[in-house]
């Protein structure tokens, strides 16, 4: 397990999707990436969590629509990670995955694409 500060993993976040290529979060819109601490207990026990509506699904979308959110959950990364290369990789992937599921994206494809 690896321990480090809120805002060092938020800056962390930040740098890894700063640098993931423009083809993977271009069309990227009213997307908020947020941090958390998955509650103990709840079961599955996650990475990262999309909850929106995927792009490929949506009808209109535009004024008014509260913005589609990707929470990683900080607690379950340094849990299942040995040290701050593994911590920023699984946040790379976490992210990419969950930006997969934006665009609509199941498990499946992702894992063809080597997004998962």
């Amino acid at each position: 397990m690896v321990e480090i500060s809120d805002d060092d993993f938020e800056r962390m976040v930040s740098e890894v999707y700063d640098a993931l290529p423009d083809e993977m979060v271009r069309g990227l819109e009213n997307v908020a990436v947020l941090i958390a601490d998955q509650p103990p207990g709840e079961r599955p026990r996650l990475y990262g969590l999309y909850s929106g509506r995927p792009l490929k699904t949506r009808g209109v979308y535009g004024y008014g629509e509260l913005p589609d959110r990707i929470t990683l959950f900080k607690n379950n990364m340094q849990a299942h990670s040995a040290d701050l290369d593994a911590l920023r990789t699984r946040v790379r992937i976490t992210l990419v995955h969950e930006i997969g599921h934006y665009f609509g994206l199941d498990d499946a494809k992702l894992r063809e694409l080597g997004w998962a």
